[in-house]
């Protein structure tokens, strides 16, 4: 019988996923044990505040005063980093683990989309492991797949839905029939919203997820550059206007490369309601990548929450248990590309631009007219008049136009006098 190793883990961090990954490796270390011919034992544990309550008694033994003192023993081979953030304490200890040649495993998407290239470097460099599978989209096997799953794919592009919270505001919005504010409280009652969600409501957060994908898919290096909106300024009349015209409203981030330009952007879409992605609600996540030879390949699943990122955390913890060492990116440093970035703006897109506008005569022909002076054709118009009559809604979805013409529409129209609300501008399926 082979005698199986053991490998000594550190968990720095431990709040609600650090906390659950730390219950989890405990209650199943003989079934880990099996599976990977080696055990993983955890020999130190550690967070900003010890004495915080918690659902589960911490071994005195175990406990780190000093974080940082995991990369320094000799004793420890993995540690894994759910401190977050892409500064200060996380950026410290997940530096120094990988220069001490410690294997890392983190959830820290926002370390990884700013130092990703950095640290993949020391990674390689120190021949440890740098694993990342928890920092995109929970437990969709998203990173494993496209390291291992569809590593005989060339891939053109991937998007999807990346963000459970803004995917469950949008799809409640349009479910229960409430407005922004309603749900976004609700979301945070039931733990689907972090208290301050910024990131997720303004796009930051699928950003830096697309940037480890486009990474990954396009073998190349981090692109800092990209284009992001949020779901801030969608309200319930958008969700109902989209509905009647055969849509629902989805934050996406798309990443494709088009002659060696990368084309990176995440904002608010409107998808048919008849597409695969236009059903996914709740807080579910879907990444979609099209490929050849495999075509268009689908992976769904909870984006976020303990379970799903502990799911993640494991397979992580898993690989390095089993010894396989691989390059943090798929393929070394020194053959990832650093392809050119390219703006959205001579991209083609149709596009539904509503105007909120007093309704007098000559405002419906002004506004036609801004379209025809950029060269921007309408493709269908609605008007709405308020119960009042004194204010009314426009409706515009144009034909395919640039990105640039559909945005100049939208500066020249908001200085109007006529104008009563700042208009709207979202993009209509994923791209020409």
């Amino acid at each position: 019988m082979i005698n199986k190793k053991i490998m000594n883990i550190a968990i720095i961090g431990l709040g609600n996923i650090g906390g659950y990954l730390y219950k989890y490796l405990l209650s199943n270390k003989k079934i880990l044990s099996k599976k990977n011919n080696c055990t993983p034992n955890i020999i130190f544990i550690s967070a900003k505040n010890k004495n915080r309550k918690r659902k589960f008694k911490i071994d005195k033994k175990k406990w780190l005063n000093n974080y940082l003192e995991a990369t320094q023993s000799k004793n420890v081979d993995i540690i894994v980093e759910l401190i977050g953030g892409a500064e200060g304490p996380a950026k410290k200890l997940v530096f120094n683990a990988l220069k001490n040649k410690k294997h890392v495993v983190t959830a820290n998407k926002a370390l990884i989309a700013k130092y990703g290239d950095q640290l993949s470097k020391i990674a390689e460099t120190n021949n440890v492991n740098l694993e990342f599978e928890a920092a995109v989209c929970g437990g969709v096997p998203i990173i494993r797949s496209l390291k291992e799953g569809l590593i005989a794919n060339k891939i053109n592009r991937v998007y999807g839905i990346f963000n459970g919270t803004s995917n469950y505001i949008l799809s409640t919005m349009d479910k229960k029939n409430e407005d922004f504010k309603n749900v976004l409280l609700n979301a945070k009652k039931l733990g689907y919203a972090e208290s301050n969600p910024k990131s997720d409501l303004n796009g930051d957060d699928v950003a830096a997820k697309l940037k480890i994908l486009s990474s990954l898919c396009f073998n190349s290096f981090i692109d800092k550059n990209i284009h992001v909106e949020g779901i801030n300024f969608i309200d319930k009349a958008d969700i109902d206007n989209a509905n009647k015209l055969g849509y629902k409203i989805k934050l996406l981030g798309v990443s494709e490369i088009l002659n060696k330009r990368i084309y990176q952007r995440v904002h608010p879409t409107l998808i048919k309601k008849s597409s695969y992605i236009a059903s996914i609600d709740g807080v579910l996540n879907a990444v979609i990548v099209d490929g050849q030879p495999v075509g268009q390949n689908v992976i769904q699943g909870e984006g976020a929450g303990p379970e799903a990122t502990t799911s993640a955390l494991i397979s992580d913890i898993s690989s390095i248990l089993r010894g396989n060492i691989k390059f943090p990116f798929s393929i070394s440093s020194n053959e990832r590309k650093k392809l050119k970035y390219k703006v959205i703006s001579d991209r083609l897109f149709s596009a539904y631009l509503r105007f909120d506008v007093l309704d007098k005569p000559g405002v419906l022909s002004n506004i036609t007219n801004i379209f025809s002076k950029n060269k921007v054709s309408i493709k269908r118009l609605i008007q709405n008049p308020s119960k009042t009559k004194k204010n009314s809604s426009i409706i515009i979805i144009t034909h395919d136009s640039k990105d640039k013409s559909l945005n100049k529409i939208i500066k020249q129209i908001k200085k109007k006098s006529y104008i009563i609300k700042n208009p709207k501008l979202i993009r209509i399926g994923i791209s020409n």
